[in-house]
C-alpha cells in the first residue's frame, strides 16, 4: 500500500492478534456470525456503491469509475444511507437481538430468587 510522497511502502496487518472473541458456547457459531457480518459489509458498501450509480445517473454525469471513486454524497445522502444501513442490520440481527432480549427477559424473573438467596445468606 503506497501513498506516500517519499514512497516508502506501509504494510498493513493481515490478521488480527490475539484470539477471536467468544460470543456463543459453540465456535461454530461464531463463525458463521463473522462470515454473515463480513457479508453484511460486503452488501453495505455495495448499495452505496449502487445508490451512487443512481445518483450520477440521474445527474446525467458519466458514469466512469473515476466518477463513481471520486462521488463524495453531501450530509442528507449521507444520513439516507445511515438509515438504510442500520435497517438492513436490523434484519440481520433480529434472531441475535430476540435471543438477547429473551436472556434478560430470564436474567429479571430470576432476580427476586437472587435477592431471596441474599437476604438468607445476611442473615
Amino acid at each position: 500500500m503506497s501513498g506516500q510522497a517519499d514512497g516508502a511502502r506501509i504494510e498493513l496487518q493481515k490478521k488480527a492478534k490475539g484470539e477471536r472473541p467468544a460470543y456463543f458456547s459453540d465456535p461454530a457459531i461464531d463463525k458463521i456470525l463473522s462470515i454473515t457480518m463480513a457479508l453484511a459489509g460486503e452488501v453495505a458498501v455495495m448499495r452505496d456503491r449502487l445508490d451512487t450509480v443512481e445518483r450520477l445517473l440521474e445527474g446525467g454525469g458519466p458514469v466512469t469509475q473515476e466518477a463513481i471513486e471520486a462521488y463524495r454524497p453531501d450530509p442528507s445522502v449521507r444520513e439516507e444511507r445511515d438509515a438504510i444501513r442500520e435497517r438492513f442490520l436490523e434484519n440481520i440481527l433480529r434472531i441475535v437481538h430476540q435471543e438477547r432480549e429473551e436472556l434478560a427477559r430470564k436474567a429479571e424473573e430470576r432476580a427476586p430468587y437472587g435477592e431471596a438467596v441474599q437476604l438468607v445468606e445476611a442473615l
